[in-house]
């Protein structure tokens, strides 16, 4: 299972689907997550499909979310993009950030984290979800969980009595739009155009 996977496996509930008039079984139309309406509509554009990406498979199967949003007002498409998603879910509140910040070839670096307590010790957390992976003590109540098939993600473990502060994280370097066309190629010896 990929990271973006087990990263939004452990935000989201399944969504059922419903009957439509013609008794046709089909799963109702997703509206579109805050984030991205947001994002959208303070010029966000370059970064907007990692943003949607993300922010999408985050909220998915929650009652409610809402967010907080900063973006460089001078240069919205061009600056970085910060959130805080406070996502409500049947039985669970949880948060997610997602950064987005856009380079000059036209691709994004974009960070999510998901925010959440189990109400359980660390150590059971750990016991029961990340026995592969390696462990790495900061301080004694603090402990971050990496795979090395996955480098650019990890789970970080916060003692928090009665319960664990559990951070998952998730980076991704260079993303672009698959659906979006490659820009081209720069002669050699020739830098590539800005926009």
């Amino acid at each position: 299972m990929s990271v973006l996977a087990r990263f939004i496996a452990a935000a989201c509930v399944l969504a059922t689907g419903s009957a439509l008039a013609q008794g046709v079984l089909a799963p109702p139309a997703a509206p579109q997550d805050t984030l991205t309406r947001a994002a959208a509509s303070v010029g966000v554009q370059r970064c907007l499909p990692a943003i949607t990406r993300l922010a999408t498979l985050t909220v998915q199967g929650s009652r409610a979310h809402d967010v907080l949003l900063d973006w460089d007002r001078k240069r919205p498409d061009a600056g970085p993009v910060f959130s805080l998603v406070g996502i409500q879910y049947p039985n669970a509140g949880v948060a997610a950030s997602i950064t987005a910040i856009p380079d000059d070839s036209g691709a994004c670096t974009v960070a999510a984290e998901r925010i959440s307590v189990a109400p359980f010790t660390c150590a059971s957390v750990a016991e029961q979800e990340l026995k592969n992976y390696k462990r790495t003590p900061l301080l004694p109540i603090y402990t971050v969980y990496t795979d090395d098939k996955e480098p650019t993600s990890s789970v970080s473990l916060i003692d928090s009595p009665p319960g664990c502060l559990v951070i998952r994280r998730y980076i991704e370097y260079g993303w672009r739009d698959p659906a979006a066309p490659m820009p081209a190629a720069a002669p050699a010896g020739q830098a590539p155009r800005r926009r």
